[in-house]
């Protein structure tokens, strides 16, 4: 069973997880339910990475606000993992285990309800911030941009109904790939994930390719355990295209090109 996690000062988080909390049964610090778990904490959830000492699931999925400059309005689903010094979480130059199928359902679930969001991009982001210490595979589901979006209750209804609905379903099981290259909102692998036939894990940017050696390198390839298959944006890996294929030829990964 998944635990879904959320902070109780994080107004998108704490209303999707308050929506979702009305069916729960409480159960000390845990809202019980058919298909997920749900717990509401004190601190931030990119900070998280405590939880594996008190909660033992499968799988952890955090709820939570997405900003950005730009204030292009978004939902948004990725991993976690720091490619270089910690920021905003986690531990420098580590990747939590992803949750590709999960983020695919979900994904594609935004898609096939798109008219209820049509003034909102839906987009997968690169691997970053944290928690990145669990040791099951992490996500963090966002709604975007700004606080209007936050504190829009019904907004946060309409985008957790979705997701109570992935986990009400099978979750289908694809080829998992990991990502090199691109842009942080990658084009390319967004377009894979709801249009193709792969799962995503790891998403590493084209600007974080700078930070890519050896060890991050075999890192990375531990955590996603499950991918077999490498998804290269080719013309956006720069200047480290050829590190990049080095590396991968050490690997049973096959590369496919975008």
């Amino acid at each position: 069973m998944e635990l879904l996690v959320a902070y109780r000062d994080d107004p998108a988080g704490y209303n999707m997880a308050e929506f979702l909390s009305q069916e729960m049964i409480l159960d000390d610090d845990i809202f019980r339910g058919k298909y997920y778990d749900l717990i509401i904490i004190s601190t931030p959830t990119i900070s998280a990475d405590w939880l594996e000492e008190k909660y033992d699931y499968d799988g952890f999925v955090f709820l939570s606000k997405h900003a950005a400059k730009s204030g292009a309005l978004a939902l948004t689903c990725h991993s976690t993992g720091n490619f270089s010094e910690s920021k905003f979480g986690g531990n420098s130059r580590q990747v939590a285990v992803p949750h590709p199928n999960l983020q695919k359902a979900y994904l594609q679930t935004l898609q096939k309800n798109q008219s209820q969001f049509s003034e909102f991009q839906i987009t997968i982001e690169a691997t970053h911030h944290g928690p990145t210490a669990l040791t099951k595979p992490t996500i963090f589901i966002e709604i975007g941009t700004t606080e209007e979006q936050w504190t829009d209750v019904s907004l946060c209804v309409s985008v957790a109904k979705l997701v109570h609905d992935v986990f009400s379903n099978a979750i289908p099981e694809n080829p998992v790939a990991i990502c090199f290259g691109g842009t942080h909102y990658s084009s390319k692998f967004t377009c894979e994930l709801l249009e193709g036939k792969y799962s995503l894990g790891t998403v590493i940017p084209k600007h974080a390719l700078n930070d890519l050696d050896e060890e991050l390198f075999s890192h990375i390839i531990k955590q996603n355990s499950m991918a077999k298959f490498a998804l290269l944006d080719w013309r956006g890996l720069g200047s480290n295209k050829q590190k990049v294929l080095a590396f991968l030829e050490s690997t049973s990964l096959e590369i496919i090109k975008l």
